[in-house]
Order: C-alpha cells, then structure tokens, then sequence
C-alpha cells in the first residue's frame, strides 16, 4: 500500500475534513462499482478502480460527453509516486482524491497543471484553439449540469435564449484575459494559433476566477460529490440568482443563462442572490409611464434593451430610480453589452453622470439615460417611447463604454428590468406607486389623450409572484 501511505497522498488527504473524505470515498466506491469494473491487481490483491466508461456510465446526462472524457485526462493525469500496473488506463482512488484536491483546494500551479491536461492530454504546450474549445466547453457543462439537477434557481432554458450564443461570447470574454509572458493578449486570430505553456495557464486562471468557479461546480454536481455538505454549495448560490416574476407567463427573457451568469457576477455581492422582473415590454406595453411606474422606489436593478438589429445591452443602476432632474446613482453603477459581444463597462471616475430619469418637464430632457451627459448618453431611451440612442464616440465619459446599440438612434424591440436583491423596505412602506401616483402632471397628460391606467395589475402580479 505504498501509494496510499505516501506522504504526498496524506498532505492531499488533510485537505479534506473527515465527512468530506467520507463523501469522496463513497462517490469512488459507487464509481468503481458500475457494470465494467475489473480493478487493478497488485500482487495477490485486487484495487478498486475506474475506467472511461464506467465514469461515462455514472455522470450520464449531468455533463456533455466531451467534458467527462476530459475529467477523466485530468485524473488520468496525476502521476503517482509509484504507478500501479495498469493505472495508465485506469483511475485508482489515489488519482481520484489528488484530482479532487488539485482543483478544489489547490493552488494556481496545482490547478494549471490538471486544466492543461483536460485542455489536451498530450504532453506540453496547448494551442489557443484548444483553449478557446476548452472554455466552451466549460461554459456549457456548467448550464447542463445546472439545467439537469435543477439548480437553475426559476430560470429555464425556456424561459430564456438559446445560450449557444451566449457560451461563445462568454467564452470569448474570458479568454481575452489570456496573455502570454510578454504581456500580449492574445485575440482573434492570434489566439487559435498561440502556443500557450502551463505559466501562461496559471495566469489566465489567476486572473478569471471563473475558470476554478466552473470546474468545481462541475466537479460537485457533474460527479455528485462533496454537493451536499455545508459550505460547499456556496459556488453555486451567487453563481445563477433566484428568478422572481415570471411565473405563470409566456414571458421569455432576452437574457441567455451565460450572459446572466456573467452579469450577475459584478454586481455588488449582496445583490447577487436573486433577480426579480420588474418590468417587461412584452408583458406590461410599451410605455414610458409603464417603465417608470415598475422601476421607481424598487432598489437596484439591471435594465436590458434590445434593439430592431438584434443589438442587447444595458445598465446596472446601483440605487432606486427617481424621477428628478438632476443626475442621481453612484460608482457601483454600470454598461454592458450582451450581443453581439458581451462586456461590462466600469465607472471611469471622470463625471458622476451615473444615472437620470427625467418626465414631464419642458426645460431638461425627458427619459432615462446613464453615463455622458444630455443629448450624449451612454444609454437613453426618450420619454417618447420607441426611441432611443447611445452616443458614445469614441467612448462614453463615464463608463468609457463604446457605442452599445448598433446605430447611433435606436428604435426599441424589447427591454425588460430585473430588480436584483431583496425589495428594500422603502419599496414596502410606500407601496406600488408609479410615476403616475407620484406626478400629477404626467396622470393628467395620460388622462388627456383618453388613455386609462392600467399598471395596477400588472404590477400586483410581478410583487404577488415576488412575495
């Protein structure tokens, strides 16, 4: 029993506290169990252990095939002090434990040296196209394996886009922190035929806490281990937030999971954990004084917009929307970009134009803007609604976002807001207002034109549904 004695196995073995060895030695026992098992002699004794097949047997449909096939490199990978016959084609429990403790509680140089192996199991350098063929990959096992455990948190695949689309441009956002030695990032066709060593891997793993988040949500839930112990769901809980308010509709987000998840991972930590929709076009109209009516007095929230080119984009406004004309948010505040790429656009700390929302006046401008400055904005949708514009060349002053939209004036498809976080007590206190509760003058406007209110519903449902 050289191998189990080790004392490198042993340093492995005290990173895992007794109940979660426990847990490690069942999942392997359960492994290893599975119709196919030969085990691994050594001597008169017969060694537990485990094959491709048998691991493809176990993880089915929680993860895509190509994901499993790279686990099982990565611990096909660990070289163990003394080898045992047959360990090159089979996983004994040794292998199994280092894999787990290289990528859950290792360092960068621990964890680089398995993702190179799971990159491509031949020996030295990767490509970039492997890279790039590995991130996806990534990105879409964790959307499976959420999808196939349930742990979408009210989001559904139905409810929101295709993510193939949102995998690469997730994937491309992540890998555009992929630099080689000298600094150099590589990009586009740069990338494909880069040739990356395991230090360049150790800094983009350093430097995208995503990559170690991914792959221990894989590793928990993919092989059901270590899943159901405290603390160890905590990668999950701000991963992908709660979804709120759309139950019961045939509402569909513009959203795709992976855009939601990148989204949802710079925002301020205690605003994380749940998502509540606030307001949707398609379900509450298109209107101004609908728009206002969901958003105002509602705490944080993220406004998305679509575009009639298939252009997404949008803000996080850090605090409640007030009607007033002068520029209200702060630092926390942001752009971003969903398609045709996804970024996020950050305070330059050059004006505090962070937020406005303006309505019924006649000497300021009337709508909703964030970042630049009047008639500038990095994003505005006018009062008159449909309308709207992103006027940000080169950049926008306050974010340094480019143009989001893919004209300058836009006409808006869609946009839907999502209040992030729980309510907050002010919302409660004063109760469902709308601009129109708020601004006599924008009510007798409406009242004017022979339309009726008709927001009190709508809004009872998304709070109901929130409750």
């Amino acid at each position: 029993m050289g191998n189990v004695e080790s004392s490198s196995y042993q340093n492995h073995l005290s990173r895992f506290l007794p109940e979660e060895q426990t847990d490690i030695d069942g999942v392997f026992d359960t492994l290893s169990e599975m119709e196919g098992s030969g085990g691994v002699k050594t001597g008169k004794a017969t060694r537990k252990a485990v094959t491709l097949a048998m691991l493809k047997a176990y993880v089915r449909e929680a993860l895509p095939e190509q994901m499993t096939l790279r686990l099982y490199s990565g611990m096909k990978s660990v070289d163990l002090t003394e080898k045992s016959p047959g360990s090159s084609e089979q996983i004994v429990k040794e292998q199994f434990l280092i894999f787990m403790s290289n990528l859950l509680k290792g360092n960068i140089e621990e964890k680089s040296g398995i993702i190179m192996r799971m990159i491509s199991s031949a020996e030295g350098p990767v490509k970039g196209k492997q890279i790039q063929e590995f991130t996806e990959d990534l990105i879409t096992s964790v959307v499976q394996v959420l999808n196939y455990r349930d742990l979408l948190g009210g989001w559904n695949l139905e409810k929101t886009q295709d993510p193939a689309s949102g995998v690469k441009a997730l994937a491309s956002q992540l890998l555009s922190e992929l630099k080689l030695e000298d600094g150099k990032k590589l990009a586009g066709p740069h990338l494909m035929e880069a040739t990356c060593d395991q230090r360049t891997i150790e800094n983009w793993v350093f430097q995208v806490p995503q990559i170690s988040t991914f792959l221990s949500v894989i590793i928990k839930q993919g092989l059901f281990v270590l899943h159901s112990l405290p603390d160890q769901a905590k990668d999950i809980v701000n991963l992908v937030p709660k979804c709120k308010g759309i139950k019961g509709t045939g509402y569909v987000s513009l959203l795709d999971i992976p855009s939601i998840i990148y989204i949802n991972s710079h925002l301020p930590s205690e605003l994380q954990h749940k998502w509540r929709l606030l307001f949707s076009s398609c379900v509450h109209g298109e209107s101004f004084s609908q728009l206002c009516g969901h958003i105002i007095n509602k705490g944080p929230c993220v406004l998305v917009l679509k575009d009639l080119d298939g252009y997404v984009f949008g803000g996080f406004a850090s605090q409640s929307w007030d009607v007033k004309p002068q520029f209200q948010g702060d630092n926390r505040c942001f752009l971003f970009s969903i398609s045709p790429s996804l970024m996020v656009h950050t305070y330059t700390g050059y004006n505090e134009h962070y937020m406005y929302l303006n309505h019924g006046q006649q000497t300021m401008p009337n709508g909703l803007g964030m970042g630049g400055q009047h008639d500038y904005f990095g994003l505005w949708i006018d009062s008159n609604y449909g309308k709207g514009h992103s006027r940000a060349k080169p950049r926008c002053t306050t974010y340094d976002s480019p143009q989001l939209s893919a004209n300058e004036n836009f006409t808006l498809d869609a946009v839907e807001v999502w209040g992030v976080g729980d309510i907050p007590e002010s919302s409660v206190i004063k109760g469902k207002k709308s601009i129109l509760d708020t601004d006599p003058e924008a009510q007798a406007l409406l009242e004017m034109t022979g339309k009726s209110r008709q927001s009190d519903g709508l809004r009872e449902q998304v709070e109901d549904d929130d409750n």
